[in-house]
């Protein structure tokens, strides 16, 4: 399940860098030393709160069976677990995504914002699973302390990941800037009258996706709603 995924994304983070100081050089792996590197310290620090978070479930559960089995528990706070165990996928399919994203930037046909998005869908399952947890822990257990710290951890790491991407977004444009010096009259015009078109092919495309995001969002209320009913 979820310490799959994310053992399987932390060893092909690593092979892609691998990959990359073999083939590239220049920009090109400075570029994606930094995102991968980004990548790996999030992969290590969902590592670590997945842990956490096992540990603090054990303690609830032992804490609050009395004579009832584990089984029975979770059972019993059906809800409970449903909302566990939503929070653990999504960090699972959220680092799926990363690693998706991480790849096709590193080839050369991803999009920096597809590695922000996928990072911030990882922070936001993580505050759930957070929420999740504490509902039922005590006030003053150092496991729940443990899973908050681990938690913060896994924030700055996603706040890193989407920095580097900025960044590395930013130096790629740069060069891609310098590279207008040498243009002619006729050069410039035709790609000025390319630009005009894919700007207003971008504005009709980010209607179209804002209509879809909202629809999708209606949706995901819905079902969220049917789940715990």
């Amino acid at each position: 399940g979820m310490d799959k995924a994310i053992e399987e994304a932390a060893a092909k983070i690593q092979e892609m860098l691998n990959k990359s100081r073999a083939g590239d050089s220049g920009l090109k792996l400075e570029v994606n030393e930094k995102i991968l590197d980004s990548c790996t310290e999030l992969m290590k620090c969902i590592r670590k709160l997945v842990k956490k978070s096992r540990l603090l479930q054990t303690e609830i559960v032992a804490q609050g069976r009395g004579t009832a089995s584990a089984k029975e528990f979770y059972k019993r706070n059906h809800q409970w677990s449903e909302g566990l165990i939503s929070a653990a996928k999504a960090i699972g399919l959220g680092a799926k995504f990363l690693l998706e994203a991480a790849d096709k930037v590193v080839s050369g046909d991803g999009k920096f914002e597809q590695l922000m998005v996928a990072s911030q869908g990882i922070a936001a399952s993580t505050a759930q699973l957070v929420v999740a947890s504490r509902v039922k822990a005590e006030r003053n257990s150092s496991n729940l302390a443990g899973l908050s710290e681990a938690s913060r951890e896994v924030t700055q790491a996603t706040a890193g990941v989407v920095a580097t991407a900025k960044s590395c977004g930013q130096m790629v444009e740069d060069v891609e800037e310098l590279d207008m010096e040498g243009l002619s009259l006729h050069q410039a015009k035709r790609l000025e009258m390319e630009a005009q078109v894919r700007v207003l092919e971008l504005e009709q495309a980010l209607e179209t996706e804002r209509l879809k995001l909202s629809a999708l969002r209606r949706r995901h209320y819905q079902l969220a709603g049917d789940n715990e009913l």
